[in-house]
């Protein structure tokens, strides 16, 4: 018989989000900020969703560890989530590397990155912790996850997704039996293994998992003594569980948060210039594959005071106008034509110009005349006027970081360049 509860599990648990990763593959745009700090959906940043889920779940008690480049988003989290209040029991600890361990020593790995905190972490007395990657879009509810943890008795439980087995190769993938408890954790094998009810379809970590923390921290201290590890969650610790303890999986589609529009579980990547401009380009659908106008699940952020957007001027081929497009508080169109396009806060397109698939970051300026298509501009660019990208491929490469899929990245250096 399961016990009941008097109240939810995610009160008594902290949740502890890995933000340090450089996001290499997002390219230029990590180059001044760390991956969960890179903007996203018009008004939000990437980390803001792992966070949010945590808020939403009922979960009073985070901390960030941060390290490459983290400037800019401890400014964010400073900013947009300094709400939380030590009489009410919260806690948001924002958690740089600062060589509290040794004077030589950064955070080695996501493991070490919780390790060198353990002092910060044992004071609050969480029962549980749930460890989360800071560089996912996605909606999920912890409280399904910790329910499962506790009736499994596991040592970890592990979130997963459902992938077919064809696509699974490039993921830590989990062999389980018919009680989802993991046999096996395989990091990106060629013959991924399926699952027992679905066998084409393979088990693939999402980097959330979710500790006992008593139990948590006995491992972190056993694995910080073993001179071979390596000092990760992936690679170390949770292979250390499957063979020694008991290891469960959670499917992500029983705690996917999902609206009456959302067909199926939403979880995105976005780490490759590809995947982060088709990711925000979806929202521009009639009906997204993801919900963000979802107020019984909000994403919460930085709520800059900003003026409305505005359109103006109504002559042929001079007409502020957006068509499946999202335009954020402070953009000016000015006569210019917006189609399946994104735009954040505080961007100005002048006459005559015409954006076609394009996600265009924070206070950048587009010239007259310009025509802009698949493109990412990023943070405060200025697009001189009559530019046109997308139209030649060979002529973008060699301006532009240019994807094999056609996506041109837009930096103001690349800018600079051109006009010297």
């Amino acid at each position: 018989m399961v016990e009941k509860r008097i109240q939810p599990l995610s009160r008594d648990a902290m949740a502890y989000v890995l933000a340090g990763g450089r996001g290499s593959r997002l390219k230029e745009l990590t180059d001044r900020r760390a991956k969960p700090a890179v903007y996203f959906g018009g008004k939000t940043r990437i980390i803001d969703f792992a966070l949010s889920n945590a808020l939403n779940s009922g979960i009073r008690r985070i901390g960030v560890a941060t390290q490459y480049k983290a400037h800019s988003l401890i400014r964010h989290l400073q900013r947009g989530w300094n709400f939380f209040r030590p009489e009410r029991n919260e806690s948001f600890d924002i958690l740089p590397a600062s060589q509290r361990v040794s004077e030589t020593q950064w955070y080695e790995g996501t493991a070490d990155a919780v390790f060198q905190n353990i002092d910060i972490i044992e004071p609050y007395g969480p029962e549980y912790m749930v460890i989360l990657a800071g560089d996912h879009i996605y909606k999920m509810d912890y409280e399904f996850m910790l329910q499962q943890h506790v009736d499994s008795g596991a040592d970890v439980t592990i979130g997963c997704l459902e992938v077919p087995r064809t696509e699974a190769s490039g993921f830590g993938v989990m062999h389980v039996n018919k009680k989802d408890e993991i046999i096996e954790f395989v990091e990106k094998p060629a013959d991924p293994p399926g699952m027992p009810d679905k066998p084409d379809f393979a088990l693939a970590s999402m980097g959330i998992y979710v500790f006992h923390t008593k139990f948590l921290m006995e491992c972190l201290r056993r694995d910080a003594n073993d001179p071979t590890s390596s000092r990760d969650f992936g690679k170390d610790i949770i292979p250390y569980i499957v063979k020694n303890g008991k290891a469960v999986a959670h499917r992500f589609a029983e705690s996917c948060v999902r609206s009456d529009f959302e067909r199926e579980a939403y979880w995105r990547d976005v780490g490759t210039i590809d995947a982060y401009w088709q990711a925000n380009i979806d929202l521009t659908a009639i009906v997204p594959e993801l919900d963000i106008y979802d107020k019984t699940w909000p994403i919460w952020s930085y709520a800059e005071i900003t003026p409305p957007a505005k359109f103006v001027h109504d002559d042929n081929n001079r007409r502020g106008s957006a068509i499946s497009s999202l335009v954020s508080g402070d953009c000016i169109i000015s006569g210019a034509s917006l189609h399946n396009s994104l735009l954040f806060t505080g961007v100005r397109a002048n006459s005559y110009s015409r954006l076609d698939g394009a996600v265009i970051l924070p206070n950048v300026k587009i010239g007259r005349r310009s025509q802009l298509t698949n493109v990412v501009i990023d943070h405060g660019v200025t697009i001189p006027e009559g530019l046109v990208v997308g139209a030649d491929p060979e002529l973008d490469a060699r301006r532009f970081r240019r994807t094999e899929s056609g996506i041109c990245l837009i930096t103001q250096t690349m800018i600079d360049k051109l006009e010297l």
